[in-house]
């Protein structure tokens, strides 16, 4: 499993680690540009409303002419828009160059690759080593990004991004195995459109918005409060309050991962994360220290590191073999416009009002989003039978219909039909009795 997704982690990872260097400085290089904070908060979330315009058609593109083709697509023009930004030298230019990185909609499509790759009883495995490797970029970012921005300018952060790109290139046709063709056939045809009637799908679909959205926010405010009269850091500093941050938002995620998977708990996971979330805005906001300032900054790092992973991996759960992709896209889609929202609403509110107001705020609309969270529910776990086409009768295949029955499809590429099913409701003998010849 290991050798199939680690690739294409480092992909995204590659990708996420060039965004994620300009994070902790961007706000106040933008500031150098304008006195508008408004902007200054757009150029933070920029990325994110192209991502959200382009996830969908690039999951539905990936689900259509395939993985890869669409992947490559995306980095090219990841790195066109790198390069604008790094060469920017007024406001709108680089909100320019950040709408063109985000144009480049890949997250989903790498996802959706995961899930073709590995079975769904080790997926969770698999989206806590994608979650990992993008921890790890985070943190790399939050040490490095402020030092490298400091000494050689946010300039050239986006040209190592450029070249980050192309490295993620690379590995695409290097070491990306293919995903095996997957057909599927059902006795009711399915619509994009039931993404959004799945209770279970829609959920996921909030928190991951609400998730991300609080993210944009963060970073709007957390550099910027730093280096203002309040505190008076310098931009230098700011690696102290981001690494230990998300060292110990990585050292979360893997009990957080482990207890959401395996014991499939996800459900309190996301509370504890959303009574986290709600600590860390009240302490940003409100404190005069600098130390619970920092506290409050670890507090929201390990709140989204435990959130991460679990979110991917239920929608792909969720979501039938093949709306996959289109469900991820749909959910990233909303997400980064809840990114883009919450970095400008950041912004907006920085102009007009003050610091406390804002955390205050923001942790009374997670406290709405901790009280309906409440009513989730943990997800049914499911078995997957694997048998041989050649052993299997089409025509009772295609009869096949059963309450605990999931889904089934069939993988041409390994000859397989797969019959995604509860396993303390079905005996799997008396399954495999009924489908086979």
């Amino acid at each position: 499993m290991f050798k199939k997704v680690f690739p294409l982690s480092a992909i995204l990872s590659l990708r996420f680690l060039g965004l994620f260097l300009v994070l902790p400085v961007i706000s106040i290089y933008a500031a150098s540009m304008t006195d508008n904070l408004l902007l200054v908060g757009i150029i933070v979330g920029g990325y994110a409303l192209t991502q959200a315009i382009f996830q969908v058609p690039f999951g539905i593109m990936s689900d259509r002419i395939g993985r890869k083709p669409t992947i490559l697509i995306g980095l090219i023009i990841f790195l066109i828009g790198s390069l604008i930004a790094a060469f920017a030298t007024d406001i709108y230019t680089l909100m320019i160059g950040r709408f063109l990185q985000g144009a480049g909609a890949i997250g989903s499509v790498v996802t959706a690759m995961i899930s073709d790759l590995v079975e769904e009883e080790v997926r969770g495995k698999a989206m806590a080593i994608m979650g990992a490797t993008i921890a790890i970029s985070f943190a790399i970012a939050m040490g490095l990004g402020p030092v490298i921005g400091a000494s050689y300018g946010v300039d050239t952060l986006f040209i190592i991004t450029g070249v980050l790109a192309i490295l993620a290139m690379i590995l695409l046709f290097t070491k990306v195995p293919t995903p095996p063709r997957i057909k599927h056939t059902y006795h009711e045809n399915a619509k994009t459109s039931d993404i959004l009637k799945d209770s279970n799908l829609l959920n996921m679909i909030i928190i991951n918005a609400m998730q991300k959205g609080l993210m944009t926010v963060a970073f709007v405010l957390i550099p910027i409060i730093l280096t203002s009269d309040a505190f008076a850091w310098e931009k230098s500093d700011l690696y102290m309050a981001y690494l230990p941050a998300m060292i110990l938002g990585l050292i979360a995620m893997g009990p957080a991962a482990v207890f959401g998977e395996k014991h499939n708990k996800p459900k309190q996971i996301f509370l504890i994360s959303i009574v986290l979330f709600i600590g860390s805005f009240l302490l940003m906001g409100l404190t005069v220290s600098s130390t619970l300032f920092i506290v409050g900054v670890s507090m929201f790092f390990i709140a989204f590191n435990m959130m991460e992973p679990l979110v991917q991996s239920m929608i792909t759960k969720f979501a039938k073999v093949h709306q996959k992709g289109a469900a991820l896209g749909i959910s990233n889609s909303v997400a980064y416009f809840a990114t883009f929202i919450g970095g400008t609403l950041a912004g907006l509110m920085l102009d007009i009002s003050d610091r406390g107001t804002i955390g205050i705020s923001v942790a009374v609309l997670a406290t709405i989003w901790l009280l309906w969270t409440l009513k989730l529910q943990n997800p049914t776990k499911h078995s997957h039978l694997f048998l041989s086409q050649d052993l299997v009768d089409t025509a009772k295949l295609s009869e096949l219909e059963h309450e605990h029955i999931a889904e089934w499809y069939v993988n041409e590429t390994e000859n397989l039909v797969v019959v995604k099913y509860v396993a303390d409701a079905i005996n799997e003998n008396d399954l495999k009795a009924k489908i086979s010849l």
